[in-house]
């Protein structure tokens, strides 16, 4: 592990060590600016690190390990995440907002379109790595995991790339992507359709290829 990885370990801690002062700043004073240290402990402050450490250390796709002496951006970006992964709550709030969970992505890197509908239950390990085009429908506890990690060679095999959803697909409940899905434009995906790692669904026969 690198000096940068294990700074990035204790992130988490620090998210929600800004929270706790914040709370209790509001406790002790409160005021706006209290409710405004405490909405960008959560809500700010990850993505602003997230975005300066994507500038200088940008995800790569495709196929890296985890062990060794280099460092790994991914696992860097994964670290500045675990809060929401850890408290799904926090991110739940913005998808009862009309518009709030896209433009959330959109701060992320992601490429969201318009007019999706996410239900609240959601699961995202890699904010970054998702493009969703126009109109799709999210449904209830769908899990979206931009990459894959596998024991190989005393080492750990990590797999990264982005997952496509196009426009005015339909995603039922208790979906799986795995890293590479590609789901092309009007396409339907029944309740709990697992997809394994670049799978390709088309609309003319709703099954994968």
């Amino acid at each position: 592990m690198t000096l940068l990885s294990l700074i990035l370990s204790f992130f988490p801690a620090i998210v929600m060590g800004m929270t706790a002062a914040s709370f209790l700043w509001i406790c002790l004073s409160p005021g706006i600016l209290g409710v405004l240290a405490l909405l960008f402990s959560l809500y700010g402050f990850p993505v602003l690190v997230y975005r300066i450490h994507d500038y200088f250390y940008p995800v790569k796709e495709g196929i890296s390990y985890l062990k060794g002496p280099d460092y790994s951006p991914w696992w860097g970006g994964h670290q500045i995440q675990a809060i929401y992964i850890t408290f799904p709550a926090i991110e739940s709030v913005l998808r009862l907002i009309p518009g709030a969970f896209s433009l959330w992505l959109r701060l992320w890197g992601a490429k969201i379109g318009r007019g999706i509908y996410w239900m609240p239950s959601l699961e995202l390990a890699d904010r970054a790595l998702i493009e969703v085009g126009d109109r799709t429908i999210v449904g209830h506890r769908v899990g979206i995991y931009s990459h894959v990690i596998k024991p190989k060679h005393n080492n750990l095999m990590l797999y990264v790339k982005s997952v496509k959803i196009g426009n005015d697909v339909f995603v039922g409940s208790g979906t799986h992507f795995g890293p590479g899905v590609t789901i092309a434009d009007g396409a339907y995906l029944p309740i709990a359709t697992h997809l394994y790692p670049n799978t390709k669904v088309t609309p003319r026969n709703h099954s994968t290829d």
